[in-house]
């Protein structure tokens, strides 16, 4: 089945996007008004250009079930309410018509604070969206946010490329992002799940997290996670803890040296002689192999003339 095409950069010319933490008033052009319910005069609100933006009743809007965040921080949602109950709202929200009534398609977060509010209507942007395209919107506001942790935003970039078959090189085009920040991003979701708790309840930060990717074992992982929350290291400190566990690894993982009976010795101390290079046995008297080394063409071809004067 053809994939649906993306939207690509569409979001963010679509609504203007900015993070609703920092509800400013606005200097873009007056929204246009399609309703009854009147915009202030002195109030400007952030409207893309050529979009009409109405009032409509909250009471008509649903969330979108398929909302890709889960948490909404409290404290958060009462202080974008108090800003909006004292200078209202300055960007509309984007919804759907469905079943006679319209689903939130981005700006989940503005309208559970005008619900808070008491407000009785919220700015509006409408659109007939299919269901990819609802899905796509969706994640990709998310991902521009500021507030995600960066797990929310590593898995929000892996369902995009999932859906839609992207590459990093292709999310990272959409959302106006480098290659390298969409792979990092993507990175921490290869940690173990104890790390990724840490990272989602913001007790370690994506920095330091970075630092873990390549360190292979949960349990060292972990260790280190906490070993950062407790000492305060810095993300430097961090990286420096994981090249010295590489270095101690290489030194403590060195491969068994093999115990050879005295008279293999002895055999590997005249083939040396006789190839004048390095002769490597692995095996006993019963079964192994005997390797020889050498080093550049022409210890090949020594070795090759000393073999044919055997035969």
């Amino acid at each position: 089945m053809a994939k649906e095409r993306g939207l690509g950069r569409g979001l963010g010319s679509l609504l203007g996007i900015i993070d609703d933490e920092e509800e400013l008033r606005p200097t873009k052009r007056e929204v246009k008004e399609e309703t009854t319910a009147p915009v202030r005069e002195e109030q400007k609100m952030i409207v893309p250009e050529g979009e009409v933006v109405r009032e409509i009743e909250i009471g008509l809007i649903d969330n979108n079930p398929n909302q890709p965040r889960k948490n909404f921080d409290p404290n958060a949602l009462n202080e974008l309410s108090q800003s909006i109950k004292l200078h209202g709202i300055f960007q509309p929200i984007l919804v759907t018509p469905k079943n006679g009534r319209y689903m939130i398609v981005a700006g989940e977060r503005r309208f559970r604070a005008c619900k808070l509010a008491g407000k009785k209507t919220i700015p509006c942007i409408v659109k007939e969206l299919k269901e990819g395209e609802i899905k796509e919107i969706a994640l990709l506001e998310n991902i521009q946010r500021q507030d995600l942790n960066p797990i929310e935003i590593g898995r929000a970039m892996q369902e995009l490329m999932n859906v839609y078959g992207w590459t990093q090189e292709q999310l990272a085009d959409r959302l106006g992002k480098s290659r390298s920040a969409v792979a990092n991003a993507m990175r921490l979701l290869t940690l173990s799940p104890a790390v990724i708790e840490l990272i989602e309840q913001g007790k370690l930060s994506a920095g330091h997290a970075r630092s873990l990717v390549v360190v292979t074992n949960p349990d060292v992982q972990l260790k280190l996670a906490e070993q950062v929350m407790s000492s305060k290291l810095t993300v430097r400190d961090m990286e420096n803890a994981v090249k010295e566990l590489s270095k101690n690894a290489k030194r403590t993982i060195k491969p068994k040296t093999q115990e050879l009976s005295m008279e293999m010795q002895e055999f590997v101390d005249i083939m040396e002689k006789k190839f004048s290079t390095k002769i490597n046995i692995k095996g006993n008297e019963k079964k192994g192999k005997i390797v020889i080394n050498y080093y550049n063409s022409d210890d090949l071809d020594r070795i090759y003339e000393i073999i044919a004067r055997l035969n």
